[in-house]
């Protein structure tokens, strides 16, 4: 048997940073530019809620805090890192995990918020946060994979 190594695929990440706020429609254009048209409204929708939980939960809307996003596109998939300077939280939704978001997670009708993290699992194919709960990593693969 033979096996070989490929060299990993080289992308070249991209860095935006701003203050903590939630007027985020210059942020998000940014952050779509590169986005295939069919992607776009969904990854809009996601990445809204990520920025808005770094802004509002994380930094608690305080604008001396800023909120930094690493980005890549490639032909196989988008990739973000959002990293806020809060002081971190242990998500509670386990979205994604075979569970079905709408009926077992998802906040009564009449909640003010908590649906922010079912939707970054339905909107990404890959939701990671790190130890600390301050930074979030956001994948989407846009290459079909064929059989």
């Amino acid at each position: 048997m033979i096996s070989i190594s490929l060299p990993p695929i080289k992308r070249s990440w991209s860095t935006l940073s701003f203050s903590s706020t939630l007027y985020l429609c210059p942020v998000l254009d940014l952050l779509l530019t590169s986005v295939p048209n069919r992607f776009r409204d969904e990854i809009r929708l996601g990445l809204q809620e990520a920025l808005v939980n770094a802004a509002k939960h994380g930094n608690k809307l305080d604008p001396s805090k800023s909120i930094v996003v690493h980005f890549t596109t490639s032909k196989e998939g988008m990739a973000w890192v959002i990293s806020d300077q809060g002081e971190g939280f242990t998500p509670q939704c386990q979205c994604g995990e075979g569970e079905d978001c709408a009926e077992v997670f998802l906040p009564p009708e009449e909640a003010e918020s908590g649906r922010g993290l079912c939707i970054l699992h339905e909107v990404f194919d890959q939701v990671h946060w790190n130890a600390h709960g301050t930074q979030l990593r956001l994948s989407k693969q846009v290459k079909e994979i064929r059989a």
